[in-house]
């Protein structure tokens, strides 16, 4: 009896310890970003081609047939240099046709003055032997003319961008056969930009370009034109950034530049995509950290496009407010979270 007695005391004291409590959980740790503290300059950005500020393409002012094209693409030329010519066989015969109609015509018109002095003739025939010797002077300048657009000759010093052409092939007149840049011009990148982006740039405003022929090398250039009217078929207008001299451009190549913008700084409030959840007709949520307390706190946002540089926020976030930019999806409001701040 006594030593069941004994068992029931310890069996009570047992029951009667105090279970020791666990300790409570960490706080999850959680990415935060400030949100619009890094103002920049406004900026516009674009995809364009490298060419030379001044490109011509030339062609002849007659119809014909190719006799003989003297140059490549990648040829560089001098002022004057025969580039191509037409067979002229057709328009030499014309050439001979009318200069014999133009001796005819001076011979006519000099026996009729002859005549007229001796009185045998009356003036109005004489008039009518100069009106004829007349149009015989002007069908020969228009022959020697063709004869000479049946060749083309580089206006300046440049290099042959394109041969759109071949000997032996048949064009009508006014059809470009060669594409040649003036190399002393310099080279250019055109951008096409959208009507809002263009309005946000003035001329001579810097840019940034880079190019993968350069090993996409930044090279700063300048805004040298903005079209006047936008493009027909594409709605957009041509910019020309003004590059600096360098041996390897090329027309043709693919730059990217980022051109600066009119006003200060870029105003407008962004939010990392990772920050962003549940959105749905231009609105979404996103937890705020409170920096004093660390606690979340659910908002709602509108929000409008996307960029590179994260999703703009019209409205329910005020700048330099944190935002939660990972486990979004585990988040609830009110909680305290140990934020981790980007690193300087």
């Amino acid at each position: 009896m006594r030593l069941m007695a004994i068992g029931g005391l310890l069996v009570l004291a047992a029951c009667g310890a105090t279970t020791p409590a666990e300790p409570p959980a960490a706080p999850p740790q959680v990415r935060v970003a400030q949100i619009g503290v890094d103002q920049r300059a406004a900026s516009v950005t674009g995809v364009g081609t490298v060419a030379l500020r001044r490109e011509a393409q030339l062609g002849f002012t007659s119809p014909g047939r190719i006799a003989s094209i003297s140059v490549r693409e990648g040829d560089t030329v001098r002022r004057g240099q025969l580039l191509a010519a037409l067979d002229t066989t057709a328009v030499s015969a014309d050439v001979a046709r009318i200069a014999a109609e133009r001796s005819r015509a001076a011979a006519e018109y000099d026996r009729s003055a002859g005549l007229l002095a001796k009185g045998w003739v009356t003036q109005p025939r004489v008039e009518s032997a100069k009106a004829a010797l007349g149009a015989a002077d002007a069908q020969l300048s228009a022959a020697r003319f063709q004869a000479s657009a049946a060749r083309i000759v580089a206006p300046g010093p440049g290099t042959v961008l394109a041969r759109l052409v071949e000997p032996g092939q048949v064009i009508a007149a006014g059809t470009p056969a060669l594409i040649v840049g003036d190399q002393s011009s310099g080279y250019i990148l055109r951008v096409p930009l959208s009507d809002r982006d263009a309005a946000l740039l003035t001329l001579g405003a810097p840019a940034r370009v880079t190019l993968a022929a350069l090993d996409d090398a930044a090279i700063t250039g300048q805004v040298a034109q903005i079209a006047g009217r936008a493009d027909r078929a594409t709605g957009t207008f041509a910019i020309e950034i003004g590059l600096p001299a360098e041996a390897r451009l090329r027309s043709g190549q693919i730059g990217s530049a980022t051109i600066t913008a009119r006003g200060a700084a870029d105003s407008t409030i962004r939010v990392p995509a990772a920050a962003i959840f549940a959105a749905r007709a231009g609105e979404a949520f996103v937890y705020v950290v409170d920096p004093r307390t660390r606690r979340t706190v659910l908002r709602k946002v509108t929000i409008a496009e996307a960029g590179d540089d994260g999703i703009r926020v019209t409205g329910g976030l005020a700048r330099g407010e944190w935002v939660a930019t990972s486990r979004v999806d585990r988040l609830k409001a009110g909680i305290v979270v140990a934020p981790i701040k980007p690193a300087r």
